[in-house]
């Protein structure tokens, strides 16, 4: 098993990389770590360029999170099944239009079904045992109130990160099985810092990732 751990930044998987440095792993084992940088494209750059050099069995994605979902509480850590980018498109007559509504791609071309980029390894989605939940990537942190419903009511979405998509979109396009775990660090909207959970949700996704190395190594 060569497994992949990625994140945007150094802060989300650092203790983990300790923990990790510290194991003895099984023989035909790796565990690799890579940080692609904060946003759709560097993740989407770096994940690519990895992914030709290296062929991992799996990747996993590791980092913190928005939720659109009030039953989804800072500090909560989830799977996301399916994603997509919410903000490539336009804002006609004040209201935004996605590159499906507007006819520019097709919400069934691959790698997308119904405009969202689904993991279909359904055998490691159900081995972290957490909630499974419906993400959107964007290059901003949404504060527009109207957006941030249309990704609730529009796409159903529960959590909101600026890279997910990125790793569903090249794994996908590479065939190669990915699981994308994400810690809820604040409610999207609020602004006021104070009441984010960002040093609870590190601390639980560390957790579970120790957990999931635990079940893979076990396979």
């Amino acid at each position: 098993m060569h497994l992949l751990i990625c994140a945007a930044t150094e802060m989300e998987i650092a203790a983990l990389q300790t923990a990790v440095a510290k194991r003895t792993l099984p023989p035909a084992h790796s565990i690799r770590f890579l940080v692609t940088g904060v946003g759709i494209g560097p993740s989407m750059y770096q994940l690519t360029k990895h992914l030709c050099l290296q062929k991992p069995d799996l990747v996993v994605q590791a980092g913190i999170a928005g939720t659109l979902d009030p039953k989804l509480l800072p500090g909560d850590t989830v799977v996301v099944d399916a994603d997509t980018f919410g903000d490539a498109g336009v804002v006609e007559n004040k209201q935004f239009r996605n590159l499906f509504d507007l006819g520019l791609q097709d919400a069934n071309l691959f790698p997308y079904k119904d405009g969202f980029l689904l993991n279909p390894f359904t055998h490691w989605l159900s081995l972290p045992g957490l909630q499974v939940v419906r993400g959107i990537t964007v290059n901003e942190v949404s504060t527009n109130t109207d957006r941030i419903q249309q990704y609730r009511l529009q796409w159903g979405a529960q959590v909101e990160s600026m890279e997910g998509a990125s790793l569903h979109y090249a794994c996908l396009q590479e065939g190669i099985p990915f699981l994308q775990l994400r810690s809820i660090s604040n409610a999207i909207g609020e602004r006021d810092k104070k009441k984010w959970k960002m040093k609870e949700a590190v601390q639980n996704l560390h957790t579970e990732l120790n957990l999931l190395i635990d079940k893979i190594l076990e396979l």
